[in-house]
């Protein structure tokens, strides 16, 4: 048989800014359906890898396949820090954001539409909580809100930029059961995450990244205590100022 196509392809791939890199030379495959976290100290560039991925940042080098995936299959959750909450918008209104691909920005939510919104917070147990200003919410509720508006996109991939950071424990069990939802549901879902322990309980795949791949495949093989001492020394010796990347040029003069 056949093997099916990749979700995602990584061809040579560098990324950063004003030719400095934060990714470099990353070649691989994430095949559909596949649960993976990226991990990996500061500075290892595992937020630019998603951001490339959304196209907020363009390739330096190299390219990205989604292999005819469109941006309509792609859903992404952007780190929290970076969500501005004060703008005065309702949970409700918050998560029926999850349809606006589908209904357009000036269409209207019919009876059908209210009911997914509704069936959406009580898969993340906020009902009752629609009308209140997302801004009144706690950390873990606000992350509830989003993951809710991620189920209502009902996207092919899910890209997750550290999706339980400063959120209580039995959110992080319910947000993980979501995920788990949606990798049975065969959907690819590849998340940013620091807590290592969490990664080797609930994701088969694991992407080890220090600008550059250190390791790539089985959770088990890559969370090896060598490779995480690795990992380790890269945080120690990370340069915010790094050098231009000249991989290509010292090939082409070889």
């Amino acid at each position: 048989m056949t093997a099916p196509a990749p979700a995602i392809s990584f061809e040579n791939l560098t990324l950063g800014y004003d030719r400095h890199p934060a990714v470099h030379h990353v070649t691989g495959d994430i095949a559909p359906g596949t649960l993976l976290a990226i991990v990996g100290s500061n500075g290892a560039g595992k937020s630019t890898l998603l951001k490339a991925l959304v196209g907020e940042l363009k390739p330096l080098s190299g390219r990205i396949d989604f292999h005819g995936h469109d941006k309509r299959d792609i859903a992404y959750l952007p780190q929290v820090v970076e969500i501005d909450r004060s703008f005065p918008i309702s949970v409700f209104d918050c998560v029926a954001m999850g349809l606006w691909r589908e209904i357009g920005a000036s269409g209207g939510l019919d009876r059908a539409c209210v009911a997914r919104v509704g069936d959406a917070l009580a898969a993340v147990h906020l009902t009752g909580l629609a009308g209140r200003p997302v801004g009144a919410l706690s950390g873990g509720q606000f992350q509830r809100v989003l993951f809710a508006r991620l189920l209502l996109q009902d996207a092919k991939i899910i890209l997750l930029d550290e999706p339980f950071r400063a959120v209580d424990a039995k959110t992080i069990v319910d947000l993980i059961g979501l995920i788990e939802q949606w990798h049975a549901e065969e959907r690819t879902v590849v998340a940013v995450l620091h807590d290592i322990d969490l990664v080797g309980r609930y994701f088969p795949q694991t992407l080890l990244l220090a600008r550059e791949v250190l390791a790539w495949g089985d959770t088990t093989a890559v969370l090896t205590p060598v490779n995480l001492d690795i990992s380790r020394q890269f945080n120690e010796g990370y340069d915010e100022h790094a050098g231009i990347c000249d991989h290509d040029e010292a090939r082409e003069t070889a």
